[in-house]
């Protein structure tokens, strides 16, 4: 079989995280491997930040592994065959009976088995600190996860999940949502303008049964019948409906609506199955999961989460168009923190709901400046850092996907190791934030079309008030101000181990301790240098520590 570098990828990482065998489950989103483990303990994390392709981990309700945009798509293939394979051997290999007898797995017979490296004895002086430094981290790192798995965020996570797998689907016909707008206002191809409109509407117009499907999926119920009562909503025959005085129409409640559907039907498919009986449950379980969340979803479910939609989208408005230098300020500086815990994914219903209701969502252009205040901060490091030539080559392969939107590679390979150049960086995207919201003030409102990209890339999704080239203007203006801030605040105060006015890592004087290679052009310091000046010989200082290049611990800031 041919090797590739995403097959190559996917080897290194499986046996990182405990092999097949502790893998429990697989999935991805936009930027992320996220894995199920059985015992965490097994991750060898040091490794595993160290490999080239993996751009940061987060150890949360699953093991999520950042590999960046188009690659994780092309690794989680790769790495789930790989667990199959794993799984299916585990299965084949016979377990010995005795020490030294052969081991088969298949039809493949080895030699004896080696014997397993010891650990240090209990009993040993070694083996207990050893012992005692494991049971410690594993405490940590359980209390830090029953800090953050609250009810509330565990929610907001699986409501995620439910939506992250829309997003390809949403981009796709975001984009050509946008090439659409472009044509229809140049008077370019009348022809071919309805047809690309049935093309970018299509997938929309039933969001709402998808919706429905991945809601059932993930909280455990039958997904077909949960995108079974979801599609109640966007069916044209509830136009004949009346619920409290008021006719109902297609698509009413949106994606809150299939989303409060779904959940409800998969409550109502559980109850079924306690008392239903096993010879009946294909007939009587789905028959009333449907008929009774199919009517409270009329009767309740579509009119209340109609009135919230329309709550959120004027919330959004009165928001931006009040507040918006303040709003702006708020929801740009804090959006990076959000990306950062994978609690970003929470607001795609909103994002979603926008879209249905308005055309567009105003809120990611301002939450898109973090990502520019982001690549301010990078460019900055770069500047400042000259010669930590490990730092500037992973900025240099992480900006392309920064300028992009995509600031994860950013976030866990420079400014969060770093740790002050992350606050200068939402600091840049504060200030975009900030710019967009004066113009939504003054009555520039803009938004995107879709959701997933941001940076550049948002560019053709965008949709405004006034039109694309002003809506454009605004968002590049916006751009502009959060690279510029988030450059100067990380350039200035990003404390890069200043010592005496010059830079930690741009002096040239620091000695190496014994055996460590001196830089190529770099003069090697010796034991007993020679005075730099005239005058009286002084007690020599002591040596320095040396500047690790890239080290995870943000030892380039005080």
């Amino acid at each position: 079989m041919r090797t590739t570098p995403h097959s190559a990828t996917a080897a290194a990482i499986l046996p990182l995280v405990g092999g097949a065998a502790n893998v429990t489950s697989v999935a991805h989103c936009m930027t992320r491997l996220r894995l199920g483990l059985a015992d965490r303990s097994l991750v060898d994390e040091e490794s595993l930040r160290a490999l080239p392709a993996v751009l940061g981990v987060v150890d949360d309700d699953t093991y999520q592994i950042v590999l960046g945009p188009g690659t994780v798509a092309k690794v989680t293939p790769e790495f789930e065959t790989l667990v199959a394979s794993g799984a299916a051997e585990a299965r084949a290999t016979v377990t010995p009976a005795t020490t030294g007898a052969p081991v088969t797995t298949g039809a493949l017979v080895t030699a004896e088995a080696p014997a397993a490296v010891e650990p240090p004895a209990r009993g040993t002086a070694l083996g207990t600190e050893a012992a005692r430094l494991a049971a410690r981290g594993a405490d940590l790192k359980a209390a830090q996860r029953r800090r953050h798995a609250t009810p509330v965020r565990l929610l907001l996570r699986r409501i995620a999940n439910v939506f992250v797998p829309l997003i390809p689907a949403l981009i796709g016909c975001g984009v050509i949502a946008g090439v659409n707008g472009l044509l229809l206002n140049l008077g370019w191809l009348p022809s071919l303008t309805p047809a690309l409109a049935a093309v970018a509407s299509g997938f929309m117009a039933l969001i709402a049964v998808f919706v429905g499907h991945h809601t059932a999926k993930e909280f455990g119920g039958t997904p077909i019948l949960g995108g079974a009562v979801a599609a109640v909503i966007v069916y044209a025959g509830v136009a004949k409906v009346t619920v409290f005085g008021t006719t109902l129409t297609p698509g009413q409640g949106g994606v809150l609506g299939a989303l409060a559907a779904a959940l409800l039907g998969t409550y109502v498919e559980k109850w079924c199955r306690t008392w239903v009986p096993d010879t009946l449950d294909v007939l009587v379980t789905p028959t009333l999961t449907v008929l009774l969340t199919g009517l409270v979803t009329l009767y309740g479910l579509m009119y209340a989460a109609g009135a919230a939609t329309s709550a959120i989208g004027t919330a959004a408005t009165w928001l931006l168009s009040t507040t918006g230098v303040f709003a702006g300020l708020i929801l740009g500086g804090l959006f990076l923190p959000l990306v950062m815990l994978g609690l970003h994914q929470a607001l795609i219903p909103l994002h979603t709901t926008l879209i249905e209701q308005q055309g567009y969502t105003v809120l990611l252009p301002v939450l898109a400046m973090a990502g520019a205040g982001q690549v301010g901060a990078a460019l900055a490091v770069y500047v400042r850092l000259r010669h930590d030539h490990s730092l500037r080559t992973t900025i240099r392969s992480a900006l392309p996907a920064g300028l992009l939107g995509v600031g994860e590679p950013l976030i866990y390979g420079v400014s969060l190791p770093l740790g002050r150049p992350f606050l200068t960086a939402c600091a840049g995207g504060a200030a975009g934030g900030a710019f967009v919201g004066l113009f939504s003030m003054l009555g520039d409102r803009i938004g995107s079309t879709a959701i997933g990209p941001s940076g550049w890339a948002l560019f053709p999704l965008l949709a405004g008030s006034r039109g694309l080239l002003p809506s454009a203007a605004i968002y590049a203006g916006g751009l502009l101000t959060g690279y510029a801030v988030g450059f100067g605040a990380t350039y200035f105060f990003g404390s890069f181990g200043v010592v005496g006015g010059v830079c930690e890592a741009e002096r040239t004087d620091i000695t190496a301790p014994a055996g460590t290679a001196t830089p190529t052009g770099t003069p090697a310091p010796t034991d007993t240098a020679a005075p730099h000046a005239p005058h009286a010989p002084h007690a020599p200082h002591a040596p320095h520590a040396p500047h690790a290049p890239h080290a995870p611990e943000g030892n380039r800031t005080l």
